[in-house]
C-alpha cells in the first residue's frame, strides 16, 4: 500500500461521522467500520510505522482503495455499520453467524384473541417481542413451559365463540375454550398479560393477581376453578423456586461474556430479571482476522442489540469496552429510551456474575471444538441444518412424511414414508385407503389418515411394529392449509411433543405451527434435498398405490357389470387369463375351459368387455 497516493484524497474526506469500507486488491471490501470523524480516522490508518496492534498492519498492508458513506450521527453510523457488516461479511470483521435467522416469541396485541408466535421477523408495530434466542431448542422450551403454566390458545383458528366442541388443550385446563364461548375476551387478555409478565421476569405480580382469583373463586363456591387456579400458582412457584437468586437486589442485567478460539468465538449472555437468572443464550461468532476478545465482544454487543426488543439498564461485560464505550452507551441507551450502563465489575456480586458466565462460555466453545473436530457425514449434516432451520428439540433422525392421491376424489390413498438416519426405511412405510371423504376434499382425507396414524400411536394396541415408534418430525406435503389441518388433528389428539413441518411445493418453502413466515432454506443445502426426498418419495408411494387401486377397480368394475359374473367366477378368470386384456383376446372356446364359464355367459362376457 502506497500511503502517498491517498494523502490529497483523506485531505478532503469530511470531518463528520461516517462509516468507511476497506478493498483489496481484488476490490473485495476487507473491512468496515465507523468514526465520530472519518478524516481522522482514515488518516490513522495511513500513518506510517504508527500501529502497534497486528490487526491494523496486516489490515493497512492490504488495502489498496477506501471509500466512505456521511452519516447524520454517530449512532446512524453504528447500525449502518451492522447492516454493512452482515451484508458484505468482510474477513477483518468479527460477525454474528447466521444473526438474521434468529427467533422471537412474538405477541400481537392488535388481534381479539392473542396467539404466541415464532417469528423472524422484527417489525416496528404494537406487537410485542421477547428474544433473539440463539440455539434451536431455546424457542420450544420456553413455549412449552409457557403452555405448561398458562392456558392460552394454541390453535390458528378465527375465534367466533360458537365452535361445537373444544380441542383437548380445554378438557386438560391448557386452553380456557375462548372457541366455544368459554372465555371472554377481556378474561383471554388476562392470560396473555400474564405470559408477557413472566417473559419479562415479573412472577411475584402474577402470584399475587392469581392468589386473589383463587379466593374469590372460593369464596363464590366455584371451587373446582379455584382448585385450576392453586395448581397453576403452585407451578408457577416451582418455577419462580427455580430460578437461581443472582442478585440482592431485584435488578434487570444482561451478562456478556466470551471465549475465543481460531476463528469461532462463543458468547454467552445470561438474563437476569428481578434479580433472579430466567434464561441464558449461546451465540457462535465469526471471528474477524487477528481480533481480540474485547472486538468480538463490542462486535457482538452492537450486533445482538440491533435485533433485541429489550435493553436492560445495566449489561455486564467480561472486558471493558474501551474507546467504543461511549458510542456503544448511547446506543443503547438510545435503544432503551432511558441511561444504559456498559461496565466490567471489578468485584463483588457483579464480578462473580461474569466469572460464571465467563466459565460458561469456556465450556460451550470447549463443546463446539469436540463437535467441530467430528466427522459428520453429509447425512448428519442435512439432519443437523433441518433441525436448526426447524428450531427443533431434537435431532430428526426419524421423519415421517404423508401425502395424499387421488383424481378427483376417487380411490383416495394417503401414503406414510419413513427416513431414518436421512435413508429411506421400506419396513415401515404404511398406506391408507381413505373411507370416510367423498369428493375432494385433501385436507378432510389428510385430517383421516392422520388421526388413523396417531390414535395408533397413543393407543399402541400393535407392539413392535412402526405405528408404535414416535416420530422426530412430522413433514406434510402441502402448504398452510394443510399444516392446520395437522395442527388440529394433533391438539384434539393431545399430541404435542412430536415437531410439525409442512412443504410447500411451488417456491420449496417450508412452514412450522405458530410462524407465520416461511422458512426458505438455501439451494444447496443438504436439509433442503433430504425434505425434497422424503417428499418426492411419500408422492411416489401414494401414486403407486393409487394406480394399483385404479386398476383393480377398473377390472372389477368391468367383469362385474357381466350378468352371471361373481367373485369366485371373477378370480377364476384372472387366474386362468392373468388379466383383463388376455381375457379380451381369448376366444369363447378358451373362456369355456375356466369352471363355470358356459358358452352362453362366455359370448355376454365377449359382447360386454
Amino acid at each position: 500500500m502506497t500511503v502517498g497516493k491517498f494523502t490529497e484524497r483523506l485531505a478532503h474526506v469530511p470531518t463528520g461521522p461516517g462509516v468507511y469500507l476497506m478493498r483489496d486488491v481484488g476490490d473485495g471490501i476487507i473491512y468496515v467500520g465507523k468514526a465520530s470523524n472519518l478524516r481522522n480516522r482514515l488518516r490513522s490508518y495511513f500513518v506510517p510505522d504508527h500501529h502497534d496492534d497486528l490487526k491494523t498492519r496486516v489490515l493497512v498492508s492490504e488495502i489498496r482503495e477506501f471509500e466512505f458513506i456521511v452519516t447524520e450521527s454517530e449512532q446512524e453510523a453504528l447500525i449502518l455499520e451492522c447492516n454493512l457488516i452482515k451484508e458484505y461479511q468482510p474477513r477483518f470483521n468479527s460477525r454474528l453467524k447466521d444473526d438474521k435467522s434468529y427467533p422471537f416469541i412474538k405477541i400481537d396485541n392488535t388481534e381479539a384473541f392473542p396467539q404466541v408466535y415464532i417469528t423472524r421477523n422484527v417489525q416496528n408495530d404494537d406487537a410485542q417481542y421477547f428474544g433473539p434466542y440463539a440455539n434451536a431448542g431455546s424457542v420450544r422450551k420456553t413455549l412449552g413451559l409457557l403452555k405448561k403454566l398458562f392456558p392460552y390458545r394454541s390453535c390458528t383458528k378465527i375465534i367466533t365463540g360458537t365452535d361445537d366442541r373444544a380441542c383437548l388443550d380445554f378438557h386438560i385446563n391448557r386452553c380456557i375454550g375462548p372457541c366455544i364461548g368459554a372465555a371472554s375476551k377481556d378474561q383471554y387478555r388476562d392470560i396473555i398479560d400474564q405470559v408477557i409478565l413472566f417473559l419479562e421476569g415479573n412472577t411475584s405480580q402474577i402470584v399475587g393477581s392469581l392468589k386473589k382469583r383463587m379466593d374469590h373463586s372460593a369464596e363464590s363456591l366455584e371451587f373446582e376453578k379455584a382448585a385450576v387456579l392453586r395448581d397453576q400458582i403452585r407451578s408457577i412457584q416451582k418455577v419462580h423456586e427455580g430460578q437461581k437468586v443472582l442478585t440482592l437486589k431485584p435488578e434487570n442485567i444482561d451478562v456478556v461474556a466470551g471465549s475465543l478460539w481460531s476463528n469461532d468465538a462463543w458468547i454467552e449472555i445470561f438474563f437476569i430479571r428481578q434479580g433472579k437468572l430466567i434464561g441464558r443464550d449461546s451465540y457462535l461468532m465469526e471471528v474477524g482476522q487477528h481480533d481480540d476478545i474485547q472486538s468480538v465482544q463490542n462486535a457482538f454487543l452492537q450486533q445482538f442489540y440491533e435485533v433485541a426488543p429489550y435493553v436492560p439498564p445495566i449489561v455486564l461485560t467480561q472486558m471493558p469496552v474501551g474507546e467504543e464505550d461511549e458510542q456503544i452507551t448511547e446506543f443503547l441507551s438510545t435503544k432503551r429510551g432511558s441511561t444504559v450502563r456498559l461496565y466490567k465489575p471489578i468485584r463483588g456480586e457483579k464480578r462473580k456474575l461474569i466469572e460464571m458466565v465467563s466459565h460458561n462460555a469456556r465450556e460451550g466453545l470447549d463443546q463446539h471444538r469436540v463437535k467441530k473436530f467430528a466427522r459428520l457425514s453429509q447425512d448428519d449434516s442435512a439432519l443437523k441444518e433441518l433441525q436448526e432451520a426447524l428450531n427443533l428439540p431434537r435431532l430428526p433422525d426419524r421423519i415421517e412424511c404423508y401425502d395424499i392421491s387421488n383424481i378427483q376424489g376417487s380411490n383416495a390413498v394417503g401414503s406414510m414414508v419413513v427416513f431414518e438416519k436421512a435413508r429411506p426405511k421400506n419396513s415401515d412405510y404404511r398406506r391408507f385407503q381413505i373411507k370416510n371423504v367423498d369428493g375432494v376434499d385433501d385436507y378432510s382425507m389428510m385430517r383421516e389418515m392422520l388421526t388413523r396414524r396417531f390414535k395408533r400411536l397413543i393407543e399402541k394396541k400393535v407392539e413392535h411394529t412402526s405405528w408404535t415408534k414416535d416420530p422426530d418430525l412430522v413433514l406434510i406435503d402441502g402448504g398452510k392449509g394443510h399444516l392446520g389441518v395437522a395442527l388440529q388433528v394433533f391438539l384434539e389428539l393431545g399430541v404435542t411433543d412430536i415437531p410439525l413441518a409442512s412443504l410447500a411445493k411451488e417456491n420449496e418453502e417450508l412452514f412450522v405451527p405458530y410462524m407465520q413466515e416461511s422458512i426458505a432454506l438455501p439451494r444447496n443445502s443438504h436439509a433442503l434435498f433430504l425434505v425434497q426426498r422424503a417428499r418426492d418419495e411419500a408422492h411416489r408411494f401414494a401414486i403407486t398405490y393409487h394406480r394399483n387401486k385404479r386398476s383393480k377397480v377398473a377390472f372389477k368394475s368391468t367383469l362385474d357389470s357381466v350378468a352371471g359374473i361373481g367373485p369366485q367366477k371373477r378370480k377364476a378368470l384372472l387366474k386362468g387369463f392373468g388379466s383383463l386384456k388376455n381375457i379380451r383376446a381369448a376366444g369363447i372356446e378358451e373362456l369355456t375351459q375356466i369352471e363355470g364359464i358356459t358358452t352362453k355367459l362366455a359370448e355376454k362376457i365377449k359382447d360386454t368387455i
